[in-house]
């Protein structure tokens, strides 16, 4: 089985993945582990994509993010795609709890890379983007989605974190 896990910013992507990984016995990869240099630089493009297809080689995997330009790496293997799709208000409340989190802790992230309160203003700061991105973002993956390209995914649209944890325990039942 390998898994795609997408969603907006804080919609608990990697948290679904780590679970769902731990619980299937199999790898994890979290895309932004793969993307983030330090500093905040990104991965080279041709880097990024090595690294990726590095780490989904293998026969199961869960992989978590949206980076569109690693969909023919990641999505074209996979089997399963599950879309965490929330309402706007509980991904903004997650999305500011973690920032709020990460910046107060000084949680180390991808790379040595921290959340600062300085960097809240920025325009692209995770809580911005995903204020910003939710209806966008929502609009272009329905329209990717209903493309043949990805008909051989099975695709499980999850609205609530309700429906989120019942998915979690029947892919888990299946391990």
């Amino acid at each position: 089985m390998r898994l795609v896990i997408i969603g907006l910013s804080g919609a608990g992507k990697s948290t679904f993945a780590r679970r769902l990984a731990t619980a299937r016995g199999i790898p994890h990869v979290e895309l932004d582990a793969l993307f983030w240099e330090a500093g905040w630089q990104p991965a080279r493009p041709e880097v990024f994509a090595a690294r990726v297809c590095d780490a989904t080689a293998g026969p199961d995997w869960v992989v978590d993010g949206n980076y569109s330009a690693m969909r023919p790496h990641v999505w074209h293997r996979a089997t399963h795609l599950l879309w965490l799709d929330y309402a706007r208000a509980p991904i903004m409340l997650r999305v500011i709890r973690r920032s709020a989190l990460r910046a107060v802790l000084g949680t180390p992230l991808w790379n040595g890379n921290r959340e600062s309160w300085r960097r809240w203003l920025d325009r692209d700061h995770p809580i911005r983007w995903a204020w910003r991105q939710w209806r966008p973002r929502r609009r272009s993956l329905e329209a990717v989605l209903a493309e043949d390209t990805y008909r051989h995914l099975d695709l499980r649209r999850l609205r609530h974190p309700r429906e989120a944890e019942a998915a979690f325990r029947a892919l888990a039942a299946q391990a």
